[in-house]
């Protein structure tokens, strides 16, 4: 695969940073993951590690190229589902750790994506957002039945309450998955946490895809941006991309 990739994490106007970013590329397949730590849940941070080692070191111990990309998500998912849910047991379930995820695979000029709560997947091509996950939020549910504008969905007092997580109830929660998505040169798709999304707006965030700059420079950019829109309640900030450059 000829890809070029850049992960980075911002802190924002926080104490510490709940968010973790991976990104493994191997020969045949590459792996995005961007996952975020409630911070008002105990140990927020530790159910976000332990979900990016479960989905790591499970790609890692799959052969590849993957033989199904989307079993491989779901069942994935519900195995770092498990392992939250395990730090936690101890907690009352209301105190229990608890993470939005969001994950994509790439492998032979497709991509496969799934995510749970508000972390985001977007699919870039030629300056335009041509695709993007729906967040498990009350508010995209408002967005959806056309009771409230975007533009006010950015400011919603609920914005940040998410309907499903992984971590704290043992049920597996809804996750949403992808159907394969053929990759041109030059896409790129971002995985994000709510502290970008919710500062860089679609035609910002669609910039990336300018194959002048460094995709690390870009990225850069727009999570800084987002870091000085949010203004002092600004939130952990994170972010993986990769650009598509070929087989």
């Amino acid at each position: 695969m000829q890809v070029e990739y850049a992960d980075l994490s911002l802190l924002g106007s926080r104490d510490d940073n709940q968010d973790r970013v991976a990104i493994a590329v191997a020969e045949h397949a590459a792996l995005l993951v961007v996952v975020d730590g409630m911070g008002g849940h105990a140990e927020g941070g530790r159910a976000a590690e332990v979900t990016r080692q479960v989905m790591l070191e499970t790609f890692w111990h799959t052969p590849q190229p993957l033989f199904d990309p989307l079993g491989f998500l779901h069942l994935t998912l519900g195995r770092a589902h498990e392992e939250v849910v395990r730090i936690g047991l101890h907690l009352p379930l209301e105190q229990r750790p608890r993470a939005t995820c969001a994950v994509c695979l790439v492998q032979q000029a497709w991509a496969w994506w799934a995510h749970v709560g508000d972390s985001r997947i977007y699919h870039l091509r030629r300056g335009a957002v041509i695709a993007r996950t729906r967040d498990h939020s009350h508010v995209e549910l408002l967005f959806r039945e056309g009771l409230i504008t975007a533009e006010q969905a950015q400011t919603h007092p609920m914005r940040n309450f998410v309907e499903c997580c992984l971590g704290g109830d043992p049920v597996l929660p809804d996750m949403s998955v992808s159907r394969r998505c053929s990759l041109q040169p030059d896409d790129v798709l971002l995985l994000c946490t709510d502290g970008l999304w919710s500062g860089a707006p679609d035609e910002q965030i669609a910039r990336l895809t300018n194959p002048g700059k460094p995709l690390r420079e870009m990225l850069a950019t727009v999570c800084q941006c987002a870091v000085t829109n949010n203004g002092p309640g600004s939130d952990n900030t994170s972010a993986a991309a990769l650009r598509w450059c070929g087989r």
